[in-house]
């Protein structure tokens, strides 16, 4: 082999090295538990989180909170899958007026009596918030 080959076989084996790390660098921020959601209206009763990845079957929770951040009343809820969740509606089941603050919330499908019904109530473990790195996950958003 010529000196010339060896070196084009080298570049070409670290850049095809650098695409695969940059791709799997990609696809583990894309899997990265979280919601995300902007300041919408609340006029036609629903609020939409654009994305949600969750690790495991559960539900989007819509709380009232203030500039307090601490998760209030829920308003609102609706079911989420493992994985990618794209543009999810929570009905909201009380008056949301323009300018208040809603928290989008991750809450499990563990520990209530019946999969698929949501049991949670403020405080209750059943069907409760999961946390990631101790944190809750959840975007706060405001109604307009």
């Amino acid at each position: 082999m010529n000196k010339h080959f060896k070196k084009n076989a080298f570049l070409t084996a670290a850049l095809v090295s650098t695409a695969l790390t940059s791709g799997a660098a990609m696809a583990m921020s894309d899997a990265k538990v979280g919601v995300w959601g902007d300041d919408q209206s609340v006029s036609d009763g629903t609020v939409t989180a654009k994305k949600i990845m969750a690790e495991k079957n559960g539900w989007l929770v819509v709380h009232r909170t203030d500039e307090a951040m601490k998760p209030g009343p829920v308003v609102g809820h609706a079911p989420i899958k493992k994985g990618k969740n794209m543009d999810v509606a929570a009905i909201l089941t009380e008056e949301v007026e323009s300018g208040e603050m809603l928290m989008l919330m991750v809450h499990s499908e563990d520990g209530g009596m019946k999969t698929g019904i949501f049991e949670y109530t403020l405080g209750a473990k059943e069907d409760g918030p999961i946390r990631q790195d101790g944190n809750l996950v959840m975007k706060v958003i405001t109604a307009q």
